[in-house]
């Protein structure tokens, strides 16, 4: 078995947990929701067509936007909450219209039968009517069930733990068996569900009790199988008592750290999750969380440490555009997020990954480019990562040299590199300490007006980690450690050699410390 296959199973307990406890919270409710809903709306048409329409504006939405878009409505949560309503919305539509669909197409007939023999229109619904709609309404569970199963490998994003984290990490640590094990075990699962619910939906119809007993054991087993050694795991991570602001040391404390979507940050978490484990803390990793959704989360102490870089919060989190210092400019961001948000940085960890313009080397030489000023109307194609365009630094540097005739390419992260040396698009926004730009021949062009800022990348702290020095005394030996030639190894170790995040982590804790 591959190094790298031994490690997806190392972690299966933790993410199939988290991906079942997830579905099922969100199934169940969607159920509970949708069939009292769909018993009303069936027999009132004024409120079946809104009921039916809110349910499909809820599909209609990405899956991807709807679970980002729950974290600001819930106040900045991250985690399970925004997960769990999202996918709730999402599971409603098929429950809610076959129950509709179910209950409409009783024959009017036996409808008047029931009322016939004495019986009320409750007992009419109850006795005649649910069960005769059952094999329909079962039908519809089948459905929401595996497309809640399917969506919830988009939980990872906000924050909440599922299958999906073997996907987005491998697919920025370029680790392809981790996203075909993500998607096979996803897939499997969505298909080991969707037949104990065939079960129950042959027994509705069939009225085979037996078949339907069958589909209980079958459930209880796997839905056990996947909770139990993930909820086992979670119980040993409660940490110490007391809140961490309130203990004089770390040592088994509870501590959750976060990562953006790339190879830098997964190598920088698994780095800071080393260091304070060695000081006794119980450590979280939640990976491959959006820049707003860690920020937010870090102000409301669901994250305790994270990495960002000065530039972004420069831009994005002070609204400054102005250009200054690099150590004037983190300064200032200290300052302002102490005083705004009780966020304390400890330091920088001493190395910038800025944004720089970058081409292949021949391409540079066939279009006389050296500088972005270079590339002013010659139309060229500019592959970023999918925020870079949104950001201020794409218009700055839009508008100083001239590129409006630019053609934008955004894509992942993981592709671009690829993208500019194979020809597919003309320049990209690179990460300056990413490895690829040496392996792939990419030079950087200049930046003669000075319009990207520095991004230093600093360490930060929650208000209630901020609050024990012992977490900053404990993150201390990586102040200032990390050179930008170090950093440029590890994440090459990652992206080129196939190493895992962790080993890359263990190489950079061993030069640094």
């Amino acid at each position: 078995m591959s190094e790298q296959l031994a490690e997806a199973f190392a972690v299966l307990p933790q993410f199939l947990s988290g991906h079942m406890r997830l579905s099922m919270a969100a199934i169940i409710c969607a159920v509970l929701i949708s069939l009292p809903l769909g018993v009303l709306a069936a027999k009132r048409e004024w409120l079946a067509g809104p009921a039916l329409g809110f349910a499909g504006l809820m599909q209609t939405i990405p899956g991807l936007a709807l679970l980002a878009l729950m974290v600001p409505l819930l106040g900045g949560t991250i985690g399970f909450a925004p997960a769990f309503v999202a996918l709730t919305l999402y599971g409603v539509l098929p429950v809610l219209r076959n129950t509709i669909v179910g209950l409409q197409g009783v024959d009017p007939v036996v409808r008047e039968a029931a009322r016939g023999v004495g019986m009320t229109p409750r007992q009419s619904l109850m006795e005649v009517e649910l069960p005769l709609a059952l094999p329909m309404i079962v039908a519809g569970i089948r459905t929401a069930v595996v497309w809640v199963v399917g969506a919830a490998v988009l939980a990872t994003p906000v924050g909440a733990s599922s299958l999906g984290n073997y996907i987005f990490a491998g697919l920025q640590t370029r680790n392809w068996t981790a996203v075909l094990f993500g998607c096979v075990v996803s897939a499997l699962l969505a298909i080991a569900l969707d037949q104990i619910v065939r079960g129950y939906e042959i027994a509705a119809r069939r009225r085979k009790r037996g078949m339907a007993l069958v589909s209980t054991l079958a459930a209880v087993v796997l839905i056990g199988g996947a909770l139990v050694p993930g909820l086992m795991a979670r119980s040993s991570f409660a940490g110490g008592e007391g809140s961490l602001a309130e203990a004089q040391s770390i040592e088994g404390q509870r501590l959750v750290i976060a990562s953006k979507p790339f190879t830098e940050q997964y190598i920088l978490a698994a780095l800071i999750q080393r260091v304070l484990e060695e000081e006794g803390a119980v450590v979280e990793h939640r990976e491959g969380l959006g820049t707003a959704v860690i920020f937010d989360a870090l102000i409301n102490d669901e994250i305790n440490v994270s990495v960002d870089y000065s530039g972004t919060l420069w831009t994005n989190t002070l609204r400054r555009e102005d250009m200054i210092g690099r150590y004037r400019m983190m300064a200032e961001i200290n300052a302002f997020l102490l005083a705004e948000y009780d966020i304390y940085s400890p330091g920088s960890l001493g190395f910038e990954n800025a944004y720089g313009f970058a081409m292949s080397r021949n391409g540079a030489t066939n279009m006389g480019v050296t500088s972005i000023t270079d590339l002013a109307g010659q139309g060229a194609t500019i592959g970023a990562d999918t925020v870079f365009f949104t950001r201020p630094e794409w218009t700055g540097t839009r508008e100083a040299y001239g590129l409006q005739d630019a053609d934008p390419r955004p894509m992942d992260s993981t592709f671009m590199y690829g993208a500019v040396r194979d020809g597919e698009v003309d320049v990209i926004t690179a990460y300056t300490t990413d490895g690829r730009i040496a392996a792939y021949d990419l030079v950087i062009l200049e930046d003669p007006q000075g319009v990207l800022p520095p991004y230093d990348a600093m360490l930060l702290l929650s208000p209630e980690a901020a609050r024990n020095d012992a977490v900053a005394a404990a993150l201390a030996p990586l102040v200032n450690a990390i050179t930008p030639e170090l950093m440029r190894e590890a994440n090459r170790r990652v992206d080129l050699e196939g190493q895992t995040p962790e080993q890359a982590a263990e190489w950079l804790w061993g030069e640094v410390r």
